[in-house]
């Protein structure tokens, strides 16, 4: 009963996006396009790591997004925010600098809305994003990764090329708060709908800061009561700055993508964060592989560093209490780093996988 209160898929009602007709036998519903396949995603109960910590331990399955990730949400209110302060015109031209889930999110919404798209971003990157990009029509350009207070950096380089053009716009998702506005509007209220207001912590990775602030924000309006915790890679500094206000960067760096940071964004000032969890690249690993053959789901590994959070979180607050994080993408987009025995090899992590579910590497 528990397993399927959670994995019941609701529709929340938005009528921008939502078309709802009648016949004289049922009442059908439609979604307006690739924007109305964006948010209402499942809420997934996870049985073995619940069990093991007493706790109720679910996750939005946001691969279920029509482009595959949760920052289809952040892509839809980017640009829906540029559309309403009319900054962008029909036939216009999107840029952005990002790891490549939100590039794809918005190349997909540019091809439905008529814009083109362009996508600075770092080339460190996993092939299978960029070729996505790529198939959906985007001018890709990866450039050297190098830190934020370079000039060089892919959303600096997102930032100049944008203002050279006419009818375009940098949608900079890490200052932007329409990306945090997403979740303060979507995210949020689907929680709190699913769990039937029963969720105690949320805890997720965080890159722009959008989930973790929009969603947040949103819970805490209704109940301060519920806990936001920062889950955070090796090699940021979002943890030091949770835990001690200095913006000091943790040992090391993590095979995750999209996720950890080296500043406050935009999004994340001023967002209600009660604590924050480190995650060592060993234990998301671990649990990405066990969520993949314990659980039969596929996802990458800052999906598995926040499950692996999650657990952390539920050993702070003690049993009985409802926890709820997000699995961000689908493990297709890290097939050739996360699922492949060389690389896994030259990075020392072979040893992070549960031994029974090595042969499975490629």
């Amino acid at each position: 009963k528990q397993a399927n209160r959670y994995c019941s898929r609701l529709m929340l009602a938005r009528p921008t996006f939502i078309r709802r007709a009648s016949s004289g036998y049922e009442s059908t519903e439609y979604c307006y396009g690739f924007a109305g396949m964006v948010g209402n995603t499942p809420m997934i109960y996870l049985d073995k790591v619940s069990k093991e910590t007493g706790c109720t331990i679910l996750a939005k399955a946001e691969f279920a997004n029509c482009g595959g990730s949760v920052k289809d949400r952040a892509a839809l209110y980017l640009i829906k925010d540029a559309e309403e302060k009319q900054l962008l015109k029909p036939g216009g031209t999107v840029v952005e600098g990002t790891a490549g889930n939100t590039g794809i999110g918005l190349a997909h919404l540019c091809n439905a809305l008529g814009y083109k798209c362009v996508i600075f971003m770092p080339d460190t990157q996993s092939v299978e994003k960029i070729d996505t990009l790529k198939v959906l029509g985007a001018d890709v350009r990866p450039v050297p990764a190098v830190p934020y207070d370079d000039p060089n950096n892919y959303n600096h380089q997102a930032m100049r090329f944008a203002q050279s053009l006419d009818n375009a716009i940098w949608t900079n998702q890490f200052d932007s708060t329409a990306n945090r506005r997403a979740h303060i509007e979507t995210t949020g209220p689907e929680i709190w709908k699913q769990t039937g207001g029963t969720v105690d912590a949320i805890v997720f990775a965080t890159g722009t800061g959008g989930t973790l602030a929009g969603t947040s924000i949103f819970l805490k309006n209704i109940n301060p009561n519920i806990k936001a915790i920062l889950a955070d890679p090796q090699g940021s500094v979002l943890y030091n700055w949770v835990k001690t206000g200095e913006l000091k960067r943790r040992e090391g760096s993590s095979i995750t993508e999209g996720i950890g940071q080296g500043r406050v964004t935009g999004n994340l000032e001023g967002a209600p964060v009660d604590d924050a969890v480190s995650i060592s690249d060993f234990d998301a690993v671990n649990m990405t592989y066990r969520l993949l053959h314990e659980e039969g789901i596929f996802v990458g590994a800052s999906s598995g560093l926040n499950v692996a959070a999650a657990v952390e979180v539920a050993k702070m607050i003690g049993p009985g209490k409802t926890i709820v994080t997000c699995l961000c993408d689908g493990g297709q987009r890290s097939y050739s780093r996360l699922f492949n025995r060389k690389f896994m090899e030259e990075r020392d992590l072979i040893r992070a996988i549960p031994e029974p579910y090595r042969d499975t590497l490629a």
